[in-house]
């Protein structure tokens, strides 16, 4: 890596230390098939050796690429064998490696409680074994999942923190990765100017680096943004358009599929509910094949106001949207309760119901 200095620091092309050992060369923009095959080969490589520490670093590479193509059985086996191939070389800094991405991929099951076991252990790991970028991603898992939860207060200045060194570091990826998480919680809390200036200043610096998902993710952002604050529909799908190029070159299949939740939503804004459905329905399907226990949920919530708009029965989108709202208690998005019951009034169908009972729930409830 290239020495950091103050010229420089913002405008480093990104990279992806995940990428460890013989798969060091890969690009951050390395798509995910490419990855996948390099690393299984690499890995079998250094199982046939005995070399405990590349089997860690390449089965960490490996683990990631499941992840992030939905994969998720063989992303869970992945990271276990990688931890454990760093326990037997002790190698505590590939031991926070994997434990990283086992509470990342966690996270994105929707099981959060064990996200922060293991992203809390990682972190400490990471500091122990001086590994610093494994804490400093580690950390940033954390507050990830925090601001997931919908918990601001308590992840707040760990954003902001991590942005601070990230810059002092000069690591353009996850400069964009903090830029895009404080943009979404002004997003979401109603500072819409704040929130569009800061994605659009990640997804600046990201295509300064080179950074494709990054600059994906923020265009994913800035086209929400103006969407809600602007009503400008048509500005939002090219953004979205543009992003989707870019999830499809890396084979990005989690990003994907919340780009297409995203165009879903700016369809329902637009009153284009036949659109929003058909939509809301693709990226269902998405992440219930890659056992996206978040984005299912959010998008059954997408399709079921669809659906009313369309001229659902009221007591079926009513049964629907409180089977939704168990789905989400169930994650722990802390905010999920509120978010289903305004669609509930918006509708003209609530107060829902406590409870679902078994009979009554879905075929497209979420375990």
């Amino acid at each position: 890596m290239a020495r950091v200095t103050e010229r420089n620091r913002p405008e480093e092309k990104a990279f992806a230390p995940e990428y460890q050992g013989a798969l060091g060369a890969l690009s951050v923009n390395s798509s995910l098939t490419e990855v996948l095959a390099k690393g299984t080969a690499e890995l079998r490589a250094a199982e046939r050796s005995g070399d405990h520490v590349e089997m860690a670093r390449c089965g960490l590479a490996v683990g990631e690429a499941y992840r992030r193509l939905g994969r998720v059985a063989e992303a869970d086996a992945a990271w276990k064998a990688s931890y454990r191939a760093a326990r037997s070389a002790r190698d505590t800094g590939a031991m926070a490696w994997a434990l990283w991405s086992g509470g990342t991929l966690a996270r994105q099951r929707g099981s959060l409680a064990l996200a922060y076991r293991l992203l809390g252990l990682a972190a400490e790991m990471g500091e122990r074994g001086g590994a610093v970028m494994a804490r400093s991603y580690s950390l940033a898992g954390l507050a990830e999942t925090g601001r997931i939860q919908g918990d601001y207060p308590a992840v707040a200045a760990l954003h902001e923190r991590l942005l601070d060194e990230a810059r002092a570091r000069g690591e353009a990826r996850h400069t964009v990765w903090a830029l895009e998480g404080i943009a979404q919680m002004h997003r979401n809390t109603g500072s819409y100017d704040r929130a569009l200036a800061l994605f659009e200043e990640a997804a600046e610096t990201a295509g300064r680096a080179d950074d494709r998902r990054g600059r994906a993710w923020a265009l994913r952002g800035i086209a929400d943004v103006v969407s809600v604050r602007d009503g400008d529909a048509e500005r939002a799908l090219s953004l979205l358009t543009e992003a989707e190029s870019l999830c499809r070159e890396m084979r990005l299949s989690s990003a994907l599929a919340y780009n297409h939740k995203m165009r879903a939503n700016v369809h329902y804004r637009a009153g284009q509910y036949a659109l929003a459905r058909d939509t809301y329905a693709r990226a269902l399907a998405e992440f219930r094949e890659m056992d996206e226990a978040r984005g299912t949920a959010l998008s059954r919530l997408g399709l079921a106001k669809s659906l009313a708009r369309l001229g659902r029965n009221p007591a079926r989108t009513a049964v629907e949207l409180a089977s939704v709202r168990r789905a989400l208690d169930r994650i722990g998005l802390r905010h999920a309760r509120d978010m289903v019951d305004r669609a509930a009034d918006e509708l003209g169908v609530g107060p829902l119901p406590d409870a679902v009972s078994r009979t009554e729930e879905p075929s497209e409830a979420v375990g």
